[in-house]
């Protein structure tokens, strides 16, 4: 497909959508933890599920496990932005939605039954990391455009393991949402529709790479999103918080919200240094074990994050 044209197809969705947000007021609106102070249109993430049905429509048959599990998942996560819905009737589509992108790419076939158990627990597990880290303009898409920059690499020069396309519908779908999004102020929030949609769209991505090398090493994709969550519900744990209760603890909140370094730069900052680690996986592939590469990889971005003790404490001293 002409990418011009895709992308002006693209362009036309969300302004149609932005009609209709303004219609029917789904908006967000700013409380005490949340890192904007101005009331913004919410949804703005639904280009990603738009993308991905345009392309799924186009390859029906290797792709219609994608296309019923992204619009369950979109469907669902859309509804919740609009209103709060019980986290197990979440939880109970997300497992559907993930059960059906593992038949359709035959997880249940190549991997043995704790893999799979495995694999379930990291797809669920990233879905909600992406919403997790979904609190600032222009961290959705950049973090996810420098994922997917790395999977075309890796699919066009080292190993085929998807259709070009499926990557590249993904990358227009981040470049459009972030002409709206990666701004002082944004014309849109992804909301959870955007956030869990990419996220499940990356996590298709990253089993087919796996189950084509058979190397979870590619999880190292996800290395700076994987840390923060981790570590920020280790340290939630600590405090004695509640860990499904909103907090502005994640190392760029600090950054945004405390320090008030402006979204973009913050933004900017984690998409750059992922976009390294994968340089470094890239390189590193066929030259290092990957035994090794876990830890080169996973212990420099735990240095970075325990600088945010040393921001909390400072920024507390000052206050």
């Amino acid at each position: 497909m002409n990418y011009i044209i895709l992308l002006a197809v693209l362009f036309v969705a969300i302004s149609i959508y932005f009609k209709i947000a303004d219609r029917y007021n789904i908006v967000d609106k700013p409380n005490a933890r949340s890192s904007h102070s101005y009331i913004t249109l919410r949804g703005g993430g639904i280009i990603f599920w738009i993308a991905g049905t345009i392309y799924s429509s186009f390859h029906l048959k290797e792709y219609s496990y994608f296309l019923v599990g992204s619009t369950l998942i979109s469907l669902i996560s859309f509804w919740d932005d609009i209103k709060s819905l019980p986290s197990n009737i979440r939880f109970t589509v997300h497992l559907i939605a993930v059960s059906i992108a593992f038949y359709g790419i035959g997880v249940f076939d190549l991997l043995n039954t704790w893999q799979t158990i495995f694999a379930y627990l990291l797809v669920v597990g990233l879905v909600n990391a992406y919403n997790f880290m979904d609190g600032i303009n222009g961290i959705t898409g950049l973090y996810s455009l420098s994922i997917l920059l790395a999977l075309i690499y890796i699919n066009e020069r080292l190993i085929r393991f998807s259709d070009t396309d499926f990557i590249l519908f993904a990358i227009c779908a981040s470049i459009v949402f972030l002409f709206f999004n990666y701004r002082k102020r944004a014309r849109c929030f992804a909301g959870d529709v955007g956030s869990v949609s990419m996220a499940f769209w990356i996590s298709v991505l990253l089993m087919q790479l796996i189950l084509k090398t058979n190397n979870p090493v590619w999880l190292l994709l996800l290395t700076l999103y994987g840390v923060d969550t981790f570590c920020t519900i280790l340290h939630r744990i600590w405090l004695h918080q509640n860990i499904f209760k909103p907090h502005r603890l994640h190392f760029y909140q600090i950054l945004a919200n405390e320090y008030r370094i402006d979204h973009r730069t913050v933004a900017l900052g984690y998409a750059s240094l992922q976009a390294l680690i994968a340089i470094i996986i890239i390189i590193l592939y066929n030259q290092l074990s990957t035994f090794w590469l876990y830890p080169l990889c996973i212990l420099p971005i735990i240095a970075v994050y325990n600088l945010k003790f040393v921001l909390i404490n400072k920024y507390s001293s000052n206050n």
